[in-house]
């Protein structure tokens, strides 16, 4: 084996030109998706979506990532070891507005001069009001009277009143004034109701009823909302004149975060965190072009905000609007519905769960298979078994209306013993996860929130069941061990795995893994389960050593992962290692990479790319040849945790062992569809840059080569169906 000694530590200093820098990465990973909506091979409602994917990653990457660099450069943080690829943060964020100025040229004229061309000849016109006829205007602004007028709260601005608070990703007008034989000008702010829809359909509101969707025979025209407001708003001000209007859009940081480490409640610090993200600090305000000066100027000086906070775009103010138009009821322009199915060891809806799961290890992957009728049929079966004896779940996103908090609060109310550990932690979910936490308590759940300082990120459920064992009445355990959340509604739109078995290596390992979440437990070993922060980082190192020492010995070396995201930079230095002695490795990294593939005598060896459509790819998957040469006979893993400095050291995270051959070949299929894949596939290059990965000529029709990852795996899905009722 390689020399532990010789591996890099997170303290000693990087060479930037080994690594891509991380935000940059994420930005060019954006761009894939933006490109998604340029492709019109996508329909055309999928690419209108995609436009709004962007537009609601781009804010999310505002709040997150712009928000915490400029914390840094606030400070006078600079770049730290352990995150490779890293530059100064006054560097990082001007690339960042950078790449994001020349994205925002693409979305506003992919968006201008494509695609509402298209949607027009589709029959959904989307209009200004400044195009409408006198009727139209008059039958719409009575709407405005009647829905929107008393909804709205003009703010002014002066002695009496101070600048008012603007909520993150708001649409809002500013407003300059005058008042008759007065001179001097007046502010006032009015915010775009968020809880009416955005883009208002003209012949609806002048039927006075919902229409059909739209057609080429029978068109409908959208008018964005802000413009009705904008284009009424002198019934907000009476007697007085509107001088200068501004359209705007404010974005606020989410990097705020409290020291944990120290505190009593973790229920009640979360709730002032999120008591203090609400008025964080302003990061960006977005306008359309040619901004009234006079207005910008007051905003930024009121907001704290610089020339270069300002992004000046054509097009809606808030492109996350467009999933309204998105929604919109024509299957034609979407793409063909997909009907999970019932994954073949679970076919039969009536048979006991967990007589299967004792026949063989299931895996099931989602949405291809369906989550109702194996996940969350795992839980439900074990809430009304009355030799069910308890029930454990990690819970770090699921649904405002979960069916999961459902079966915890009726098994326990059942007299079960049922535990769950809520991570309040989850980014953006902390408010609903303290409502569940509540929830679950005031039914007699034992809820716990985790290991101080850690996020507890792992994907686990255990069931603990009374059984005949070899003719004597005795206690066997069951698990679910997945790679995403237990969200219903997530599990329809992203691709991930899950793991049912009763093998009791795993299921002793989940049971002590879940004992140190919730109790007082010192650092333990694990059989089976390689689990962060603990042990998981130097397992992977060794596995990576080890095809290493296969190469070297001439035997079949290969790495093969799959994952959101990469990283760390242990990980990515044993990858170069690797790559130069001779392992062939591919990487299918969905977001960013900070690893440089293609370097000749770093990482030659290195393929990467990333895949992206119509489902979102979530699924962690690791696999090393370990001296096979079939995929299907690789030592292979699936779990929660990416290769990322985070997810090993900051998160608790558990990654298993898939042991059964069935199970096992079910997953080089999955891989295997991924690597052929010249439909949705992108190459990464050692640049940084995408490029599209096209079919080779001969390439059959149907191929997975021409069809994709997402039409193949349905098609994998449907070769031994039995769909739900």
């Amino acid at each position: 084996m390689t020399d532990p000694s010789n591996q890099p530590d997170h303290t000693t200093p990087i060479d930037p030109s080994r690594f891509f820098n991380r935000d940059q990465s994420w930005l060019e990973f954006n761009r894939r998706v933006l490109a998604q909506a340029l492709d019109d091979r996508t329909p055309l409602l999928e690419r209108v979506k995609f436009l709004a994917i962007y537009a609601n990653n781009t804010d999310e990457f505002f709040m997150k990532r712009v928000g915490l660099l400029k914390q840094r450069a606030m400070h006078g943080n600079l770049a730290s070891p352990a995150r490779p690829g890293e530059m100064d943060p006054a560097t990082t964020l001007a690339s960042c507005r950078d790449i994001v100025l020349s994205a925002q040229e693409t979305l506003a004229d992919c968006w201008t001069n494509t695609l509402v061309p298209e949607l027009a000849e589709q029959g959904i016109e989307i209009i200004a009001y400044s195009e409408l006829g006198d009727d139209d205007r008059d039958v719409l602004d009575r709407w405005y009277r009647d829905q929107v007028f008393p909804v709205l709260t003009p703010l002014a601005v002066d002695p009496g009143h101070r600048f008012p608070f603007i909520s993150n990703l708001s649409e809002n007008l500013g407003v300059l004034l005058e008042k008759p034989g007065d001179p001097e000008l007046r502010f006032a702010r009015v915010k775009i109701p968020d809880v009416l829809p955005q883009y208002v359909n003209v012949e609806s509101i002048g039927a006075g009823k919902k229409l059909p969707a739209p057609t080429p025979d029978q068109p409908q025209r959208f008018v964005q909302l802000d413009e009705v407001v904008l284009n009424n708003a002198d019934a907000l001000f009476p007697g007085m004149r509107i001088a200068e209007i501004l359209p705007f859009r404010l974005t606020r940081s989410a990097a705020v975060a409290l020291d944990d480490e120290d505190v009593e409640d973790l229920l009640e610090h979360v709730e002032a965190e999120l008591r203090m993200r609400r008025f964080a600090s302003a990061l960006r305000i977005q306008v359309a072009p040619n901004p009234s000066p006079r207005i910008l100027s007051f905003l930024l000086d009121e907001l704290k905000l610089q020339d270069e906070d300002v992004y000046v775009r054509p097009g809606p103010l808030a492109y996350a609007d467009l999933f309204e138009i998105a929604a919109i009821d024509r299957p034609d322009l979407l793409d063909t519905p997909w009907r999970p199915v019932r994954p073949p060891a679970l076919a039969d809806p009536d048979a006991d769960i967990f007589s299967k799961i004792r026949e063989r290890d299931i895996l099931v992957h989602h949405p291809y298979e369906s989550f109702s009728d194996s996940v969350e049929r795992f839980i439900a079966a074990a809430a009304q078994d009355p030799d069910v004896l308890a029930i454990k779940q990690t819970l770090y996103r699921t649904s405002k209306d979960s069916p999961f908090v459902d079966h915890l609060i009726q098994a326990a109310e059942d007299g079960k013993q049922v535990a769950c550990l809520v991570e309040l932690r989850a980014r953006f979910d902390e408010e609903k996860n303290v409502a569940f936490a509540r929830q679950l308590e005031s039914a007699g759940v034992h809820v716990a929130y985790g290991v101080v300082g850690l996020k507890t990120h792992c994907k686990c459920s255990i069931v603990v069941r009374r059984e005949r064992l070899d003719g004597q009445w005795g206690i066997r355990t069951y698990v679910h061990l997945g790679t995403g959340n237990y969200h219903p509604k997530t599990a329809q739109l992203y691709t991930d795995l899950g793991l049912l078995t009763c093998d009791p290596q795993i299921t002793s390992d989940c049971t002590r893994l879940f004992n140190a979440l919730t109790g007082h437990t010192a650092e333990q070993d694990y059989d089976r389960l390689l689990v962060a922060p603990m042990h998981m980082r130097d397992a992977f190192v060794a596995m990576i050593d080890r095809e290493i020492d296969h190469a070297r010995a001439g035997r079949p070396a290969r790495i093969i992962a799959k994952m959101n995201s990469l990283e760390d930079r242990m990980i990515t230095e044993a990858l170069y290692r690797a790559s130069s002695a001779g392992v062939t490795i591919d990487l299918i990294v969905r977001g960013f990479c900070c690893l440089r593939p293609g370097v000749p005598g770093m990482s030659d060896n290195i393929r990467l790319i990333s895949v992206i459509g119509r489902f979102l790819e979530h699924s962690r998957i690791y696999c090393f040849a370990n001296g096979n040469i079939a995929l299907k006979d690789f030592e292979s893993y699936m779990g929660s945790a990416d290769w990322m400095y985070r997810n090993l050291s900051a998160r608790v995270e558990a990654i298993t062992p898939i042991l059964d051959p069935e199970a096992r070949a079910y997953l080089a299929e999955i891989l295997e569809a991924q690597l052929r894949d010249c439909r949705n596939a992108w190459l990464i290059n050692s640049e940084g840059d995408s490029e599209r990965i096209r079919p080779p000529s001969d390439a059959p029709e149907h191929s997975p080569e021409r069809i994709g990852t997402f039409d193949t795996l349905m098609r994998l899905a449907r070769r031994s169906v039995v769909e739900p009722d």
